[in-house]
Formats: structure tokens, sequence, C-alpha cells
């Protein structure tokens, strides 16, 4: 019993502090502050968006199959040996007949794109018996195919490193 008294004793004798009580106003601005002050190392080094060639491709003629987009840094295989020659190579589905490839950690150089609407998805441009292509395909910098596919230099564009965006447009 003597310990229970000892206990209680214990207890009483503490000693108590008074509690400080602040408004609800002052509550919410401070919790506000050290939210924002914890997040700001992640606001401050973000970066909005990674630095890249990113290509957009609209108007698809439909959804079926892919998109086979061909970065090249040199016209070895130009355009054609796409699987074989280029530097960079994705291939993307097609959603609502546009797509969008984006080619990131790509060091600054001159370049060309070469895209491809695979609909059977075999790597390669299709092409009737006379050569012509029955599959859709573009070139960067607006070159066009008359005869043949356009050269390098044509295709090619600049690349600085920095966020580039570009809108490839097939030819059916």
């Amino acid at each position: 019993m003597s310990e229970l008294i000892n206990r209680k004793s214990a207890f009483a004798s503490t000693v108590r502090r008074p509690v400080t009580r602040f408004s609800k106003g002052t509550r919410c601005l401070v919790c506000c502050a050290v939210l924002v002050f914890a997040h700001l190392p992640a606001m401050v080094f973000a970066q909005s968006t990674c630095s890249g060639i990113q290509v957009k491709i609209p108007n698809i003629k439909n959804s079926t199959g892919v998109v086979a987009c061909a970065l090249f840094e040199s016209s070895a295989g130009f355009p054609t040996e796409f699987l074989h020659s280029a530097t960079n190579i994705m291939m993307m589905k097609i959603r609502d007949t546009q797509a969008r490839c984006n080619f990131l950690d790509i060091p600054p150089g001159r370049y060309a794109l070469v895209v491809i609407h695979d609909k059977n998805m075999d790597g390669k441009l299709g092409t009737n018996l006379l050569g012509v292509p029955t599959e859709g395909y573009g070139f960067s910098s607006g070159a066009k195919a008359l005869m043949s596919a356009p050269s390098f230099e044509t295709a090619s564009f600049s690349y600085d490193g920095q966020n580039l965006d570009l809108t490839i447009r097939l030819t059916y």
C-alpha cells in the first residue's frame, strides 16, 4: 500500500507546465509554413521538363500498328536502314490518330528524323510492286520525298542540347 501512496505522491509532485494555446489562424499559418519549407528544396531544384527532342505526329490515318521514330546522327543508312543505322529508335503505340516520341539525353549535334506509320509492325516501310510506299512516312525539317527519299542534309536540323519540339506530318 505504501507503494501506491508513493506513486500518487510522485504524480502529484510533478511540475505542471502551462499549456500555450494558439488561435486556429496561427496554427494554420504555422502548418502552411512548415509544408512550404519542407518542400522548398524540391521546388527549387526541380526542372519543369527534361531536355531532349520531342516529336509530335498528328493526324495519323488510323490507329492500326505503331509509329516508328528513328533519329540519325549521320547519313549512314538514312532513311531506309533505320533499324540498323539509326542512333535512337522508338516504337510508339498510336492513340486517337496521334503519337509522340521523346528522345531524352541527346547530345548537341546535327540530326535527322524519319517517322514511319508501320501498320503491319514489320519494322520497315511497306511498298507496292513499283516501290511506292503503302504506309505513312515523314521527315524532319519538312523534307519531302519526290522520286526518292530526301538526303540526310535536306532533313537534318541542328540541336543545341536544350528542349526542342518538332511536329512531323505523315505522307500517305
